[in-house]
């Protein structure tokens, strides 16, 4: 594509008012300052916010599952149309995209995702994403736009993840703005606050588990606030927020969308032998693997970890975890080909 992209994410609190109506005021300025942006990137904006919208129109709501369900089918609509309203007025057209997980872990329907959205930027349309919440067969807070931001900015190969929070960045334990992480490690974790909006599922210790894989596949990831004017364009120019530096990474596209921890389906623990000819790029045979950890299928993507329980790398499984049950004592069958495994 000519032009970088850019991932932005709006959580629920940051769009909608304390009783969960949709927030008109924050999302017009959203629609102003993204559209003079649209020049620079190539922009996908993710928004949550369907499920606060629509649970007015849910009688005695509790937060059931099939009640986020309801509530977000009446939600989406409403996010969206306003979403339509405010960038039209800029002369920009929206689309909705609503995900499921599938979509990321069968890299075909990844590949016509991708596809779909370079036509959209092509027209000078911008795509609203969100998860398909109605028909998920997972409880949502399984999986939220937090993780979902990330899997498009890392299959997409983005430049910038922006994700706005409504406390700004991340705090230090007195309260302090951290402007500035170089690498996300154990040390920056241990600051992570535990609390989170009423509305929404995320917080910021899920912000920072997609952002160190997203800064891993060498995305610029930015922690920020809507409280400022323009604020958008400071926190991208750095001058608010949190600004995580991206790591190097020479991944090819098919890597980084293998690279993804949120496509793992199973996982397979190794020994100390395999664990070391992994870090040599070598192929996983059957030999070193000392136990199956859940099930999947032939050509589907599995998390291999060490005799600690310690992630090591991911990979697409050339044998299901059947097949693999009955030929693991088999010295020369390889589970996955070096080619099909990323190191992490």
């Amino acid at each position: 594509m000519s032009l970088p992209i850019l991932v932005l994410k709006f959580g629920t609190a940051s769009i909608t008012l304390p009783t969960g109506e949709l927030n008109k005021p924050a999302m017009m300025d959203i629609a102003r300052q993204v559209s003079t942006l649209r020049d620079q990137y190539h922009i996908v904006l993710v928004s949550s916010g369907a499920v606060g919208a629509g649970r007015a129109s849910i009688a005695n709501y509790r937060g059931e599952i099939s009640q986020r369900k309801a509530a977000a089918a009446v939600g989406n609509h409403l996010l969206l149309n306003l979403y339509s309203r405010f960038f039209d007025v800029y002369g920009i057209t929206v689309a909705q995209s609503l995900c499921e997980r599938h979509h990321f872990a069968n890299r075909d329907q990844f590949l016509q995702l991708k596809d779909t959205y370079e036509e959209l930027w092509g027209n000078g349309i911008i795509p609203i994403v969100n998860e398909n919440d109605v028909v998920s067969n997972r409880e949502l807070k399984f999986s939220d736009n937090d993780e979902l931001a990330t899997l498009l900015a890392v299959g997409f190969g983005a430049e910038v993840l922006m994700l706005c929070t409504s406390v700004g960045g991340l705090l230090d334990p007195d309260g302090n703005l951290i402007r500035h992480v170089p690498r996300l490690t154990e040390a920056v974790f241990g600051v992570v606050r535990t609390d989170k909006s009423s509305m929404g599922l995320g917080g910021m210790a899920s912000k920072l588990t997609f952002a160190k894989l997203a800064t891993r596949m060498g995305i610029r990831v930015v922690i920020f606030g809507l409280t400022e004017a323009e604020s958008i364009r400071k926190a991208l120019d750095g001058t608010i927020g949190t600004q995580i530096e991206p790591q190097p990474m020479t991944l090819s596209a098919r890597s980084r969308w293998l690279g993804s921890g949120s496509l793992v389906v199973g996982r397979v623990k190794v020994d100390t032998g395999a664990a070391v000819a992994l870090q040599r790029r070598s192929s996983l045979l059957a030999v070193g693997i000392a136990e199956i950890l859940g099930e999947f299928s032939a050509g589907e993507v599995i998390e291999i970890v060490d005799e600690s329980g310690t992630a090591v790398a991911v990979a697409q499984a050339r044998l299901s975890s059947f097949d693999l049950a009955n030929l693991a004592s088999r010295q020369n069958v390889e589970v996955a080909n070096a080619n099909d495994i990323v190191l992490l």
